[in-house]
């Protein structure tokens, strides 16, 4: 049975942080960083999530991500679609037609039908599509906003904000040393 990667869960913490934060936009790496998670990995699971009508991006000094629909009206089972794709959470070998005592040809009645196994595992795959399918982003943050203290939000919005001004004093100096370096040219 393949399995679900890391990107789902670093997807769905990401997803939680732009619930209610109150920020305009969160960029991935500054989420990366919040998290402690590969920024370089961060960056690869957000154009899924924004391919699939998750998330959207906005420009500028700013920009960022933003859910691109009410919380409420994001599965977990939409987010583990948009970064693993729709592929099946197991792969049926057939390995029941391979049996050695059979030779080179199995019998019938050992081929017929789906395998019991791979009717199990269709099952199992239905079960807990359907459990993803009845979570929404907005019941994932309202379970971790009641454990968390009443000002933690804040505080990670406030870090959040504070990572957005560091950005544009950066591209502020970068600014005026081009432009000094203009001067300096001409």
């Amino acid at each position: 049975m393949a399995h679900l990667g890391n990107g789902i869960e670093y997807g769905l913490h990401c997803l939680l942080w732009l619930v209610g934060t109150g920020m305009e936009a969160a960029s991935s790496r500054d989420l990366a960083e919040l998290q402690g998670v590969s920024p370089s990995f961060l960056a690869k699971i957000f154009p899924k999530l924004e391919k699939a009508g998750i998330v959207r991006a906005s420009e500028g000094i700013r920009g960022g991500y933003l859910l691109a629909r009410r919380a409420d009206h994001i599965t977990v089972l939409d987010v583990v679609d948009a970064i693993e794709g729709k592929k099946p959470l197991f792969e049926c070998q057939e390995i029941r037609s391979k049996c050695a005592v059979f030779g080179r040809k199995a019998p019938r009645w050992s081929t017929e039908g789906v395998c019991a196994i791979h009717a199990l595992m269709l099952r199992a795959e239905q079960s807990m599509r359907s459990e993803l399918a009845s979570t929404t982003i907005a019941d994932l943050a309202g379970t971790v906003g009641r454990k968390a203290p009443s000002d933690f939000a804040g505080e990670v919005r406030d870090w959040l904000a504070s990572r957005v001004n560091l950005r544009g004093r950066a591209r502020g100096t970068g600014v005026r040393e081009a432009k000094a370096a203009r001067n300096r040219a001409s």
